[in-house]
């Protein structure tokens, strides 16, 4: 069987959470460039891949996706085994806590978290231009308030959907990943469950692997 073809760069936060799915479930595949720097993205090959010009793209066979959660899901499922499930499909109640922690990180911790990132590491690099403090203040306070509700989950379970790593934890890593590399990182001290949990999953060969290649120091 021919591994699985992923299109990008592991420095994208999007590729790195598929190749972080990927490590777990111990798949074999194949990353293939594309330089979003370079603007690669838009070329009509990958458009072809991804209508919208971004990446990852996945293909496994005839089989193209788009959309990195989506890919994730696909990966997650195909390879789930007796030692891995990351999504409990089996288990109805864990996986609609798994889905309510994804649904979590896509609508309230990432929109809080990601604006930092944005203004202290990636439009200062792509753009050229200051960080905008702001608007990281503003980002700062909204985190804050989501991180309380993650201390009090994480105070009674070791992972957010329970006692068992999932997707939903994965799914946190690619932003949370960068905003360490920030000025505001020591945030994270203020929530002592929340800290041990995030320096757990560092701890993952998986994320080790990947993390590996990607920038620490802007």
């Amino acid at each position: 069987m021919s591994p699985v073809k992923v299109f990008g760069r592991a420095i994208s936060t999007n590729v790195s959470r598929v190749l972080v799915c990927l490590e777990e479930v111990g798949a074999d595949y194949e990353l293939v460039t594309v330089d979003f720097l370079a603007g690669e993205q838009n070329s009509p090959e990958h458009v072809e891949r991804n209508p919208f010009g971004k990446i990852p793209a996945l293909q496994d066979g005839d089989l193209v996706l788009f959309e990195s959660r989506a890919i994730a899901k696909y990966i997650l499922r195909k390879y789930k085994s007796s030692k891995v499930d990351l999504l409990r499909e089996s288990d109805i109640r864990e996986a609609a806590l798994v889905d309510v922690w994804t649904e979590v990180e896509a609508h309230q911790y990432y929109p809080a978290l990601s604006p930092i990132v944005f203004e202290c590491i990636i439009f200062p690099i792509m753009r050229g231009v200051p960080t905008n403090q702001q608007v990281v203040h503003e980002s700062l306070e909204k985190l804050k308030k989501v991180l309380e509700t993650y201390e009090a989950r994480l105070s009674g379970s070791r992972y957010l959907a329970g006692d068992f790593l999932s997707f939903a934890d994965l799914n946190h890593f690619p932003f949370t990943f960068y905003f360490m590399a920030t000025p505001c990182a020591s945030l994270f001290d203020a929530y002592p469950h929340v800290k041990a949990w995030w320096e757990g999953l560092m701890s993952r060969p998986s994320i080790k692997k990947i993390s590996a290649n990607m920038p620490t120091k802007f």
